[in-house]
């Protein structure tokens, strides 16, 4: 077995994290959603105030002298006056007209020895199998998204939006990092809603097509993991009714895997040409109730003339499927929230987060992975959020192989005032993998304990989602990095 032991006594970094504008972040406890009902309801009442003196403006201009020039004074109606107030409603609700999401951190990652330090969730052997630890304290990069939107409504009620999503990371602390940048248009895409020639079961259905993230992925925050991450390019619809508990949505994806040697079957001798292909995901994602049920089937043409190395040549098809719950308190113990999944795959669809993702998994492969978390208020001042992230994987890219992990993340937060709060996490993983020759991977058995301690200020406490944060670490780890 191959062992490396990786400890860093006193690691300090300063992060801004998650800023946010136009609600980039939902509450997910009870609480913090009574808080952001209260604060819409609130906003809805200004917006009403606002409105009010603007239909007494309108009003007063229809109802005026004409202006004092040469020029016939335009007729305002009351049926004109009602179109542009109710214009203006939806412009200040956000339901019309453009809308700016942005999500942002950086971090300086400086170890015991002044020098900058390796990090990020994924830096153990586990990574690269989506094995992730805490992030708190974890992070030395800088990424943000920017996310525009423009909504429309129309005379017949349809609503329609468009999105764009920029992305951009960079693991150096420059000011102008020239090569090291990566700089990525995620999501662009247009979807249609409220449509009135939809009826029955599809009467409340949205359309979309072009490239995105789907709508209901969902992550664990404190890994920077998600649960399930379905995107590429393709076209789906959002909520078809197809019974009284039972809403679905449907949805085709493509994706792109790397350029391959086609393997010359007749000829094993003769290298063939690089040759590329597509995977095809085709979803059905089902909601009954708090019950989430997901299936995923796969096809990508001609991989199966890939050639993954140690006798092995890769799957061209295969099947996915997820089990959740998402709970309205924390596990029945309290207010709060949590959430609970099991997937499952085979094949293509044995990397069972971000589906349709891995083209060199055999048509053996075989996954499950385990995700759970919840968030609550122990104390008036004190907020706990424990996660559970687990996989078991078998012949994922050679006969007989084997990938083994799981770890346990608690994040503990102490408000001690309004503008600061202390914030704690111990992250545990556990790892056992055998690669079986596959890329010259290394046998690995061992774990990896890391905890942070994380002085905060904020403009507002009151929640893990609170945003943006200006932390200072000090995070101290042991055992296994990559």
């Amino acid at each position: 077995m191959h062992k490396m032991t990786f400890k860093t006594p006193l690691a300090i970094a300063v992060a801004t994290a998650s800023l946010g504008l136009c609600g980039v972040a939902n509450a997910d406890t009870t609480m913090e959603e009574r808080f952001a009902e209260l604060e819409a309801r609130i906003a809805a009442a200004e917006q009403r105030a606002e409105a009010a003196e603007r239909r007494a403006e309108l009003a007063e201009q229809g109802r005026g002298a004409a202006p004092a020039s040469s020029a016939p004074a335009t007729a305002t109606t009351d049926a004109d006056i009602e179109e542009r107030l109710a214009r203006v409603e939806r412009q200040a609700s956000g339901e019309e007209g453009f809308s700016f999401n942005v999500y942002a951190r950086s971090g300086l990652l400086i170890g015991e020895d002044g020098k900058s330090a390796p990090g990020g969730p994924y830096l153990t052997p586990a990574g690269g199998n989506g094995g992730a630890v805490g992030r708190l304290g974890n992070e030395p990069d800088t990424y943000s998204e920017a996310i525009l939107n423009y909504r429309m409504q129309f005379d017949n009620g349809a609503k329609a939006r468009y999105t764009t999503m920029l992305a951009h990371g960079t693991n150096s602390s420059n000011d102008w990092v020239g090569d090291d940048t990566n700089l990525n248009v995620r999501q662009v895409y247009a979807e249609f809603s409220d449509l009135p020639s939809f009826t029955g079961a599809f009467e409340n259905a949205s359309i979309w097509a072009g490239k995105r993230f789907d709508r209901n992925n969902f992550d664990i925050h404190w890994l920077d993991s998600d649960v399930v991450f379905l995107a590429g390019t393709g076209g789906g619809v959002y909520d078809v009714q197809l019974a009284e508990n039972w809403k679905t949505n449907f949805s085709l994806y493509g994706r792109s895997f790397s350029d391959y040697p086609v393997v010359n079957r007749e000829n094993p001798g003769l290298d063939g040409e690089n040759s590329d292909t597509d995977n095809l995901v085709l979803t059905s994602n089902n909601y009954f109730g708090n019950w989430q049920v997901m299936v995923n089937g796969m096809s990508a043409a001609d991989n199966d003339e890939r050639d993954i190395g140690v006798g092995q040549t890769a799957a061209d098809t295969g099947w996915h499927t997820m089990v959740a719950y998402h709970g309205d308190s924390f596990f029945g113990m309290g207010e709060g929230n949590f959430k609970a999944a099991v997937l499952h795959g085979q094949g293509l669809g044995a990397e069972v987060k971000g589906l349709g993702s891995n083209g060199d998994l055999t048509d053996d492969a075989s996954t499950t992975r385990l995700a759970v978390y919840g968030t609550t208020y122990v104390a008036p001042k004190w907020r706990i959020a424990p996660a559970i992230l687990a996989e078991t994987s078998d012949d994922r890219f050679a006969s007989g192989d084997s990938y083994d992990w799981a770890t346990l993340n608690v994040r503990l937060a102490n408000e001690i005032n309004q503008n600061f709060e202390m914030q704690y996490e111990a992250s545990y993983q556990w790892m056992d993998f055998k690669p079986q020759g596959y890329s010259d991977r290394n046998a690995v058995d061992g774990d990896y304990m890391k905890f942070t301690i994380a002085p905060t200020f904020k403009p507002e406490v009151g929640g893990f989602w609170k945003r943006p944060e200006i932390r200072l670490f000090t995070p101290i780890a042991t055992g296994m990095r990559a």
